[in-house]
């Protein structure tokens, strides 16, 4: 099939109830690209609201961790969506295949993720739905963030609920802030972000539950568990850094241009934690060696400062306080509708090839899809981010993509 002149279909690598991603091939330009083609949006013109949205918003970002949008329009009644085709995996599949990777590895994502972000944050642009699989391994093993299907500028006064007063984002990333059903922030992704980095350095979330529910409660009173005591071999300098990125308090927490540059510069190798501290609002914590932290090496620069100390335990009367909130906003919100990930996409298994099997290897081509689709599928498809929805193939829309 040929779409507006010059987009050859080739094959589905990403299918949901609202549409397809096709690996397809630009004529015009002869450059492998990703086809989002929704099938819906006379029956749901909220999906396609949103499916503009998303075109328009990352649309407006260029960055060499952000996937590119190439093309938008509509062709014989469907909106379609042209994207860089991204021939390599999801996190969500590399998490499937290796259960967690290593501390250099996991650095490297949260510098490329964190710099994607700051980007976007740059452009008043919050992703609202940052977890593994709209995180995308490209062939060469960088970062490139899909899915701005729920995106949202900082600026509109809508951008916490859907128009039927849902929450939408994924429970087990879900910011606190947004569990209340407050408006989402830049740091929002920054809180998302620490979610993911936790799981690809435990192989498992920092919060879980039964329940969509029981996890939001946990995202707003529990303190996460060190992930050195699940087993992650990580130095204390990056276990704080990481827990301080899961603050419950959005001002307390580094922003993306921040986290970037920290990991960038190898800071998580050996930087000792910083001392607590009141957060002043924006500038950087003084620090010094303390109990536990690594011993100093060529890697270990003693004066370079970790923005923002590792959050403290919430008080008694601030765990009531949002308790109350939480069972009069959270609970009521969720009984009437929980909306937890928006699925646009689900992953196309039929050809799935056996995944890696080193765990600590950059991820290679093995194509795959979470926002822009990949040649092939390579690695299984992850289990589901939570109850409500499955890993996609690429970031895009929720499927595969780009």
């Amino acid at each position: 099939m040929l779409i507006a002149g010059r987009y050859r279909l080739l094959d589905v690598i990403g299918r949901g109830a609202m549409g397809e991603v096709w690996r397809a091939v630009d004529e015009a330009l002869n450059r492998p690209v990703a086809v989002k083609l929704m099938l819906t949006q006379n029956a749901d013109p909220t999906a396609s609201s949103r499916f503009r949205l998303e075109a328009q918003t990352a649309g407006r970002l260029a960055h060499p961790h952000v996937v590119g949008v190439r093309d938008f329009g509509e062709f014989d009644g469907h909106l379609f969506l042209v994207m860089d085709l991204i021939d390599g995996d999801s996190l969500a599949g590399a998490l499937a295949a290796w259960g967690s990777l290593s501390a250099e590895r996991v650095a490297r994502v949260a510098a490329e993720a964190a710099d994607g972000l700051a980007a976007a944050h740059r452009q008043g642009i919050v992703h609202r739905d940052i977890k593994p699989a709209n995180l995308l391994l490209d062939a060469d093993g960088s970062l490139k963030i899909g899915d701005f299907g729920i995106a949202r500028f900082m600026d509109d006064p809508g951008n916490a609920l859907t128009a039927t007063g849902q929450i939408v984002g994924t429970s087990l990333y879900l910011a606190p802030e947004r569990a209340l059903g407050r408006a989402a922030c830049a740091a929002s992704d920054v809180y998302s972000l620490g979610c993911v980095l936790y799981q690809l350095l435990t192989g498992r979330p920092p919060f879980q539950a039964d329940s969509a529910l029981a996890v939001l409660h946990q995202h707003l009173d529990a303190v996460p568990v060190p992930p050195r005591e699940h087993g992650a071999s990580l130095s204390p300098a990056f276990e704080n850094y990481l827990l301080s990125l899961l603050a419950k308090e959005p001002q307390d927490r580094p922003t993306a241009e921040e986290a970037a540059h920290w990991f960038a510069q190898g800071h998580w190798r050996g930087v000792p934690a910083a001392l607590p501290h009141e957060h002043t609002g924006h500038g950087t914590a003084v620090t010094a060696p303390v109990s536990g932290a690594l011993p100093a090496t060529a890697d270990t620069d003693w004066t370079t400062s970790v923005h923002r100390a590792v959050p403290r335990r919430p008080s008694a009367s601030r765990i009531r306080r949002s308790r109350r909130v939480a069972a009069v906003g959270v609970v009521a919100l969720f009984a009437a509708a929980l909306l937890i990930g928006m699925s646009w996409f689900s992953p196309d298994t039929s050809t799935a090839k056996p995944p890696q099997a080193d765990p600590s290897a950059p991820a290679s081509a093995s194509p795959s899809a979470a926002s822009a689709p990949a040649a092939g599928t390579g690695l299984p498809p992850a289990e589901p981010d939570d109850k409500h929805e499955k890993p996609r193939k690429h970031g895009g829309g929720d499927k595969g993509k780009h």
